[in-house]
């Protein structure tokens, strides 16, 4: 298991390219930890018991394999942990029990998910007492369901929190025609925000990612555009996104990883073969209805050893056995477990 180190950061600066620089210990500068909004960050799912509490231990040994493979951060808290239908403390508690896990492997990254500025506020700060490194900020809704979304009302949200929390702050664009977009003129607005490092861009839409990162590229400072499209990762990557924030990469992390250097050194032959074996499985767990992937990848991780059961939380529901059949064989195939049988936790 990655050894536990001390909770951090109490400040967080920003400096070139969307990098924020971590000072632990509070204010003393004895070690440093960058955080770069490009790579692979993982967002996990969170293991559950059959009565659907959380299921810590098993949360303690995924994450620790996670770790082990040194992703650019981890996110919590996210809508594949099953933020949405977690209580306050529940989310805080997963934050201080995945900063003991993570120690000083990457930075811990929480998912702010609230209804009011206000509370965002206050949630953040929480949230970072309790060892977030950084915050994904959700859309409130439905405040921002459907488009458009003032410009305005965008800035003001993120400018709030990042003001009144001070931690690297990643926006996240929700499938499209949910809202909000981030148009343009939205993102030439949120970059005036220092803590503001990069955008998880879930759009779903390959046209929107393309307008996205060229905007991005035209942009004054430069923020990191992480793709949040399951269906289409390595594409994205080739688009220009700097990596991805992906609940796909709760199960196949090494591999999204290489996936990413492969890109990054244009070894697109090396790509396209880890790709050639993942996209199949991973256009198979996000296809609509989008909302079952999490069962569906609890499926996954089951069958790889690494948590002890697929419970979600109702009321989601589970998956019946033709998909479980399915899932199991498009998991043989990317050879993410062998096949006819279980792969061991690393």
């Amino acid at each position: 298991m990655v050894p536990p180190v001390e909770a951090f950061p109490a400040r967080a600066r920003t400096g070139a390219a969307g990098r924020l620089f971590f000072h632990p210990h509070d204010d003393r500068m004895d070690a440093m930890t960058t955080f770069t909004a490009k790579g692979i960050v993982a967002a996990p799912v969170l293991p559950m018991l059959p009565d659907f509490s959380i299921d810590w231990e098993s949360l303690r040994s995924y994450l620790a394999w996670i770790a082990r493979q040194r992703p650019t951060a981890i996110a919590m808290n996210m809508d594949a942990s099953e933020g949405p239908a977690l209580t306050r403390e529940e989310m805080l508690e997963i934050v201080r029990v995945s900063r003991q896990v993570i120690g000083e492997a990457c930075p811990l990254v929480s998912g702010l998910i609230v209804g009011s500025t206000a509370e965002a506020v206050a949630f953040g700060k929480a949230l970072k007492a309790a060892g977030a490194q950084g915050l994904a900020i959700f859309p409130p809704f439905p405040t921002f369901l459907g488009n458009p979304v003032p410009t305005r009302m965008i800035y003001e949200y993120h400018k709030a929190i990042a003001d009144g929390v001070d931690l690297p702050l990643i926006a996240f664009q929700f499938p499209k025609a949910w809202g909000p977009d981030f148009p343009p003129e939205t993102l030439r607005e949120l970059v005036k925000i220092p803590q503001l490092i990069g955008l998880k861009e879930a759009s779903f839409d390959t046209t929107k990612t393309v307008e996205t990162i060229d905007t991005a590229r035209a942009l004054p400072r430069k923020i990191g555009i992480l793709t949040g499209s399951d269906t289409f990762i390595l594409e994205a990557m080739i688009f220009g996104c700097d990596g991805a924030l992906i609940g796909f990469a709760g199960t196949a992390t090494a591999e999204l990883i290489q996936m990413h250097q492969a890109v990054v050194a244009r070894d697109f032959p090396t790509a396209f073969a880890i790709w050639d074996r993942l996209g199949p499985l991973a256009r198979y767990a996000w296809r609509p209805p989008i909302r079952d992937y999490r069962p569906r990848m609890k499926e996954v991780l089951v069958l790889q050893g690494l948590i002890r059961h697929a419970a979600v939380r109702p009321p989601q529901l589970p998956v019946d056995e033709a998909e479980r059949a399915e899932l199991r064989r498009l998991a043989e195939q990317a050879r993410l477990i062998p096949r006819g049988g279980q792969r061991a936790a690393a």
